[in-house]
């Protein structure tokens, strides 16, 4: 709900860094690849209780995982790049809450293990809609020049990524946290369903 206005106040600046990064020969997926590496060091701080470590940590991985795409963009994107920023997204999506599962199980396990399903069902409806929209020639730009089509929803990565800090901030408000965000989520699935159902539908 929030990455349209976030992308566009965050997207030129990026778009500096990226060409000035890819100038000096880096390219897109050794940027994901970092962004993923710091946010397991947030993984492993939150463990370790250093929430406002984390927080920062997780701050610059997603800085680093919308800067990925700058650097494509100023060089050639391609198709492994695209297929591997969206695997390593999901991994440190699924790496958070796992974290704070991990730094207190009987607190955190049940709410945490709702909001991983919540995210799994959420993801398996997010790429299942790009499959078919692909297969079916569809194409969109609501969030930019993507390597697939991008449905939007209204728990999307900047929710999450405020959702996470949220959780760094008040770590024994978590649970509550993540019940309201799976919910959130859930609902993105739902209405991700009627969109394809109205959009996917073969004549009877």
């Amino acid at each position: 709900m929030l990455d349209g206005a976030a992308k566009s106040i965050i997207q030129p600046t990026l778009d500096r860094i990226g060409r000035g990064l890819a100038g000096w020969g880096v390219s897109a997926n050794h940027v994901t690849l970092v962004g993923l590496l710091i946010g397991v060091f947030a993984g492993a701080a939150i463990v370790a209780e250093q929430f406002f470590a984390a927080f920062v940590l997780i701050l610059v991985s997603r800085a680093l995982d919308g800067l990925d795409g700058a650097v494509a963009r100023a060089t050639a994107p391609s198709d492994f790049g695209g297929f591997l920023d969206i695997v390593l997204d999901f991994a440190f999506y699924g790496l958070i809450p796992l974290a704070f599962i991990i730094q207190d199980p009987q607190q955190n396990g049940i709410a945490g293990g709702l909001l991983l399903l919540s995210f799994y069902v959420n993801g398996a409806s997010f790429l299942a809609f790009a499959t078919i929209a692909q297969k079916r020639g569809l194409s969109t730009d609501a969030r930019g020049v993507k390597s697939f089509y991008f449905t939007t929803g209204l728990a999307e990565a900047s929710e999450t990524l405020l959702v996470f800090l949220a959780f760094c901030l008040l770590p024994g408000y978590f649970a509550w946290i993540a019940i309201v965000f799976a919910i959130l989520c859930f609902y993105t699935t739902l209405s991700r369903i009627v969109e394809a159902r109205s959009l996917f539908a073969d004549a009877d």
